[in-house]
This record gives structure tokens, sequence and C-alpha cells, in this order.
């Protein structure tokens, strides 16, 4: 039996100015899902995502045009519905950029994802309980950073500051995470742990997960599904195993060093460092380079 759709959008567009950001977009996302989105700068990835979440409106058109969300309308025919506050509860929203409050402490960011469930004076005022603050550290313990708890947001690393925002999801009780770009600015160490912890929130939490990636070999290494957007059109929704360098070409361009890496990883484990035959031990990283330049020298 079929689980229940967490997510469905039915003939999305959306426009800004003469400009077609999304163009009759149509899929659904079933709970417990782990979904990809990919696609080149300007495909309409993020208008997407926040369009999904209730922050972007999306274009009024005829009967049938609408994003729901565990069932009910967030967004219908132009107009974000009055529902969406509630629905938005059960939602968390990753950005790119972290969104923490600088000066504030970790543990005080983290707290905020509780400020829709607050009375309205206990929230204006920013007064959590020691309740709340233990959900909150309890959250950052499972993304491992609670020893970072007092540290101010500003204080973190970039990899540091996107898991506490997954711990603000976790502490709001998001049934959804959407993800819009989150580990596009980390460096590899970093993006892979990010990953890590939202494919063991999807798989041991069953939080559904959409996650929109601009590396496609994330997609392929953590996404059973992948959907590939091209001029806010979908091209592609399917398994992240199907994805053909021929479809990856039209995508991006012209075949990259990224898409080959991308379709043929490396056969190692991805975390586990490489033995040379001299016995030296390259880092990850630093192996799948010189795999990379092997495959260029016979080409």
């Amino acid at each position: 039996m079929l689980a229940e759709p967490v997510v469905e959008a039915r003939h999305v567009s959306k426009s800004f100015g003469n400009v077609r950001v999304l163009d009759d977009v149509n899929f659904e996302i079933r709970r417990g899902e782990m979904v990809g989105l990919i696609g080149a700068s300007g495909s309409g990835k993020s208008t997407l995502i926040r369009a999904i979440a209730g922050l972007t409106p999306i274009d009024h058109a005829s009967e049938g045009n609408e994003i729901r969300l565990f069932a009910r309308p967030i967004q219908q025919r132009g107009r974000v519905a009055r529902s969406a506050n509630a629905l938005r509860a059960r939602v968390g929203v990753v950005f790119q950029q972290f969104n923490l409050v600088p000066r504030l402490s970790v543990l005080t960011n983290v707290c905020l994802g509780l400020l829709g469930q607050l009375p309205l004076l206990r929230a204006t005022l920013g007064r959590f309980t020691k309740r709340d603050k233990q959900r909150a550290m309890r959250a950052l313990a499972r993304v491992g950073i609670a020893e970072h708890a007092l540290k101010r947001g500003c204080d973190l690393s970039g990899g540091q500051q996107q898991r506490a925002a997954i711990a603000r999801t976790l502490t709001q009780g998001a049934e959804f995470i959407v993800a819009d770009e989150p580990i596009a600015s980390l460096d590899p160490a970093s993006a892979r742990r990010v990953m890590d912890i939202l494919a063991d929130l999807n798989r041991n939490d069953r939080i559904t997960v959409l996650v929109s990636l601009h590396q496609v070999e994330y997609a392929l290494r953590y996404c059973a599904r992948t959907i590939a957007l091209k001029a806010g059109r979908i091209v592609y929704d399917g398994p992240s195993g199907a994805l053909t360098a021929e479809l990856l070409t039209a995508l991006y361009g012209a075949e990259s060093e990224e898409l080959f890496v991308a379709l043929n990883p490396p056969v190692a484990q991805p975390l586990h460092d490489a033995v040379r035959p001299d016995g030296l031990v390259l880092p990850f990283d630093a192996a799948r380079r010189t795999g990379e330049r092997r495959h260029q020298a016979h080409a």
C-alpha cells in the first residue's frame, strides 16, 4: 500500500514579470521519501522550494492549479491558503545561507523553531522554558554540535551553522524538510556530514525530505528518486540510478568532470581514504581527483 502524499503539486507555474520561472509543474512526494531536486542555475529549483513552503505565491490560473501539503491546500490559484500557518508548522525549511541570528546563542537559535507553537507573548519576548531548551539540546546532540550550544551563531563554521539550522527543524517537530541548496557553500567534508544527517533523519525518523542540489553526485548517493528541472519544467522524475550522461549533459550544458564523477563514483566507499601501490594514503578527495585525471588521460 502506497504511503500518503506529503506534497502534491498540480499545474504549478510562476512568473516574475514576463519571465516564466516555473511552467506547469506536476509531481507528488509521498511520506518517507528522500527526493533530490537538480537542475542548472536558473532552472527554478529555489522558486519551487519556496512555493512548496508557501513563501512564494504561484501564478493565478484556471481551476486546478495548487500545491497541497498533507492533503490540505497551502496554495490555490495564486493565493496562499488560510491554513498555511498550520501547515508550515509541520514543514522545516533549510536555506543555503543558514538563516541563524548571528548575535544569539546557538541554543536560542534552535529554540526559535518553537515560535509557531508558543503563546503570542512568550513568542514575542523569546522566552523559552527549561523544557524548550532541553528539547533544543536533544536536537543539537542529534546533529552532533551540542557542545557548541552556548556559542553565538556567527562563531560556528558554515557546516556547523547548517547543522544548527537542521536542529531547529527538529525542535520544531517538522514532518517534512525542504532544503534549498543546503550544501552549496560548504566544503566536501561538511557537505557529506549535512547530507548524512538528512539521510539519517529520513531513514530512522521517517521524515520526508526534498533537497535541492547543484552537485549531481549527492543526489545519486543519497536520494533514491530525483526530479530534474530545466527552464522551469520537469524533464525527469524517476530513480536516481537511471540518470544518464545524456540527460545530465542536456541539463547542465556540456559534460564535465563533475558529471563523470557523478555517474562513475570511486569504487572505494565514499568516506574511506585510498591507498596507492607505494603505500601512501590519499584522503578521499585527493584520491577522487587522481582518478579523474587518470580518466582524462585515457579518454
